[in-house]
């Protein structure tokens, strides 16, 4: 089940988090790269003025005093291209690889391993550097929002297409957090099923994130087959979905914005976990979190109604929404006006929520008995009914959306449900970077006669336009 999170120190000031903003932003200059023979330089970010990267032990440490000042798109169909809810899937390609860095300061004293004098040999002073932005070749333009624009690139030292995220910098306000964020928690996971971080480049202007180039997202994938996906799929889908949330769980971090367009989809069906940009490591303390989390109709109700002492049961409620959208082939609950209207959705299917039946929802700051409607429970299948079909299915969805946030099943034991009896046993013993696709016999099934392929890209309506391909 899951925990909430302890209440700790309080966020800092304005004045003293603007210096800090600066400060931070300073600590992607000092970002240096040790090229690899078998693919991309690993990545280890120092912060100026600080002690020297040891190993692995230098990393940005994630800053959970942070405030949140934006907000989330409230509507999947709004799909302008924002940095909280990136319109394609070429934004969200992040993951690390953080073995070896390099301090700047040693460096400049002289003493290189010879990889390293390999980079700036005199024999070829014009062949292509990974940390360069003439490393990589702009092919396409992608999305443009409002601190940044992404391409769909590819590397000139090994031909790899990659997808280019260039954050516009601004003298007075540094590095935006959420980048920094993105950066310094996905410089330390390693796992099949998150996408991977390649690169990152600095300049006074711009900061470069390069990640890794997937074809296409499950959003584009479910509007490509609808009418819900073949079961098997789902099944494989969502076990690759807790395989990647289980990972950042163990280890304190929380998603906060699952939805379709977050998990992207490979060609061969690997799901791999996108933007961490609204993510959040709870390890650290904070006061408080925001609520103004998670695209509104993945929000779980006690986010919707105003609590922000949460845990990994935030993510589970997005993995129930889910689930029932794959198999359904429509949104759980697609709230089309606000969050009253978002609630009265929730509670028509799962009941509306009293002391009884989750403890301390009346001290919820937006709860308030006479606003909404009194519903009782139904069986997810009366709303849902593809879910009777599936073995196992409507008891795993239930055991997610629960109001009551601490009776949602975790991600590791959700792997265990009995809905995956029928897998084989060698996919719960895969390491971390193992797909699931590298045990035989596993693969997708054939949708609606086509076989996995890039989808149609959505317009700013939200409607899909035949043809792109990205």
């Amino acid at each position: 089940m899951c925990d909430l999170m302890p209440v700790s120190q309080p966020p800092e000031k304005i004045g003293k988090m603007k210096k800090l903003r600066r400060t931070l932003s300073e600590s992607f200059r000092s970002i240096a790269f040790k090229k690899e023979d078998s693919g991309f330089d690993e990545i280890c970010v120092t912060k100026m003025s600080t002690r020297s990267c040891q190993g692995t032990d230098s990393v940005i440490k994630p800053l959970d005093t942070i405030p949140e000042d934006k907000k989330v798109r409230v509507q999947r169909t709004q799909s302008g291209f924002d940095p909280f809810e990136k319109p394609t899937s070429q934004v969200k390609r992040v993951h690390s690889e953080n073995n070896a860095c390099i301090n700047a300061k040693g460096s400049s004293a002289g003493k290189e391993s010879p990889k390293l004098r390999r980079h700036s040999s005199p024999s070829s002073p014009t062949s292509p550097k990974f940390g360069k932005a003439d490393s990589y070749e702009k092919l396409e333009k992608l999305g443009e929002g409002s601190y940044a624009t992404v391409y769909k690139g590819k590397s000139k030292v090994n031909g790899k297409l990659v997808a280019l995220k260039v954050i516009r910098l601004q003298e007075e306000e540094g590095t935006p957090f959420t980048a920094i964020r993105e950066a310094s928690l996905l410089k330390g996971l390693k796992h099949a099923n998150i996408v991977l971080l390649h690169d990152i480049i600095h300049t006074k202007e711009t900061l470069t994130l390069v990640f890794e180039y997937v074809h296409t997202d499950l959003c584009q994938y479910m509007d490509k087959h609808p009418g819900g996906l073949h079961p098997d799929n789902v099944k494989l889908f969502l076990f690759q979905l807790l395989r990647g949330l289980s990972y950042i769980h163990q280890r304190y971090i929380l998603h906060r914005d699952l939805k379709p367009q977050n998990l992207l989809i490979s060609d061969t069906g690997e799901l791999k976990l996108a933007d961490f940009g609204l993510a959040r490591a709870k390890s650290v303390p904070s006061h408080t979190y925001s609520n103004e989390v998670v695209t509104l109709w993945y929000r779980p109700p006690d986010v919707l109604l105003g609590s922000t002492d949460y845990s990994t049961c935030l993510d589970m409620w997005g993995v129930g929404c889910i689930f029932i959208e794959m198999i359904q082939g429509v949104a759980a609950f697609p709230g089309m006006k606000d969050i009253q209207d978002q609630l009265e959705r929730i509670f028509l299917v799962l009941g509306t929520p009293s002391e009884d039946t989750w403890p301390g929802v009346n001290s919820l700051p937006h709860f308030k008995p006479d606003r909404f409607t009194v519903y009782s429970a139904k069986k997810l299948r009366q709303a849902w009914n593809k879910l009777g079909y599936v073995d196992h299915a409507e008891e795993l969805a239930s055991r997610f959306l629960q109001c009551f946030p601490k009776n949602r099943l975790s991600a590791q034991a959700a792997l265990n449900h009995e809905y995956f009896s029928n897998l084989p046993p060698r996919l719960w013993e895969l390491q971390d970077m193992s797909s699931i696709f590298t045990v035989p016999n596993v693969k997708l099934q054939t949708e609606s006669g086509d076989s996995i392929q890039v989808c149609a890209r959505r317009n700013s309506h939200g409607k899909a336009s035949s043809g792109s391909k990205h």
